[in-house]
């Protein structure tokens, strides 16, 4: 499928200070792209160059193979979603979401039709009149995006539309602008620095660490596999096993393993094995192929559907692990020895040995 989005080499400065180095992605008609990083990582600033808000010191950013350089923002028919919705105070709902109309022309009845629709989208049928003073911050929420998508948008830019709302708040409507995106075959890149946010909305995550893009994939992907070490230190693991690399066996100093997917190499390398927490169990509850970590339980936290265990004094190991084991068997208290295994579907070997 022909991509509706290409960004080749893409570098932005800001002050003389470099902001992105060299990004390159595509997005497909419909698809939903989230840009994933941490404060300062370049997400916004790719957002912003997209949209025409920011120059570019050099790459290609083209829509429909069409180079956009000279084109101004206003003319790209892009729509734009912020963080602080950008409402405005002195139009009721409707008015607001006809802003967008307005601009393009639509008028009378059918601007009328097209807000209606759009409030019976974002389930705020009836809401025409209120005053923006009079939503909560979710039902402001809704009134930015169906402003954001009332003009037909051939891409939507949505920069941390979620980050002032509560944690509960956030996930349920992550999931609800989700619906809405595919009901309407919207193409959109979504920021965030929220990783439940971004696997919850994506169809591809794009993880931006220091202007670098430095994972492309479906969250599934990512999450199985970060591949580098910073990817995998930012999606929160720390479950890191330095060892070596012998053509296809990995010797550190929880054991041997053979991972047969390796290219075999002429000489051994330093590398590192990401241990994912979920997947392990207490020794001998289930079969298969994996590894088998002894240590002691530094501690034992019920979260509900799982316990978490920090497991520490394990031979070889000077930081402890943490796994997330089932409820049943129920793991032995802190200060027990125990005996972790971990399924081999829940290890990775990362390409870098620093993380």
């Amino acid at each position: 499928m022909k991509p509706l989005l290409d960004i080749e080499q893409l570098y932005v400065n800001y002050e003389s200070q470099p902001v992105l180095h060299g990004v390159t992605l595509s997005l497909a008609c419909g698809e939903i792209l989230c840009l994933l990083g941490r404060s300062g990582s370049g997400k916004t600033t790719l957002l912003r160059a997209i949209a025409g808000l920011e120059e570019a010191a050099s790459g290609i950013i083209s829509c429909d193979g069409r180079d956009l350089r000279d084109t101004p923002p206003h003319r790209r028919g892009f729509g734009m979603m912020f963080q602080d919705y950008a409402l405005f105070p002195h139009k009721n709902v409707a008015e607001n979401i006809a802003f967008g109309l307005e601009m393009q022309g639509m008028k009378g009845n059918v601007a009328a039709a097209r807000v209606k629709e759009m409030l019976e989208l974002v389930n705020l049928a009836g809401y025409g009149e209120r005053r923006i003073d009079e939503l909560s911050g979710g039902q402001q929420q809704r009134v930015a995006l169906a402003r954001s998508l009332a003009p037909h948008p051939r891409l939507l830019l949505l920069d941390e539309p979620l980050g002032s709302l509560d944690r509960s708040l956030r996930d349920h409507l992550a999931e609800e602008i989700r619906i809405i995106l595919k009901q309407l075959e919207v193409t959109a890149i979504f920021v965030t620095h929220d990783q439940k946010e971004a696997f919850s909305v994506a169809d591809r995550v794009a993880v931006l660490l220091d202007g670098r893009l430095a994972r492309l994939d479906t969250p599934e992907a990512v999450y199985r596999d970060p591949q580098q070490g910073e990817v995998a230190s930012f999606l929160g693991f720390a479950n890191f096993v330095e060892g070596r690399l012998d053509g296809c066996e990995f010797t550190s100093p929880l054991g041997r393993l053979r991972f047969d997917d390796m290219e075999n190499k002429n000489e051994p390398e330093q590398r590192t094995l990401l241990l994912r927490p979920e997947g392990a169990t207490l020794a001998g509850a289930t079969e298969g192929r994996g590894l088998r970590v002894s240590g002691t339980v530094r501690s034992r936290i019920c979260l509900g559907g799982y316990y978490r265990l920090r497991v520490e004094k394990i031979d070889g190991l000077n930081a402890p692990l943490t796994f997330e084991i089932p409820l049943a068997p129920t793991p032995p208290a802190a200060g027990s020895v125990v005996e972790i295994d971990v399924p081999e579907n829940s290890m990775v070997l990362l390409a870098q040995s620093e993380t």
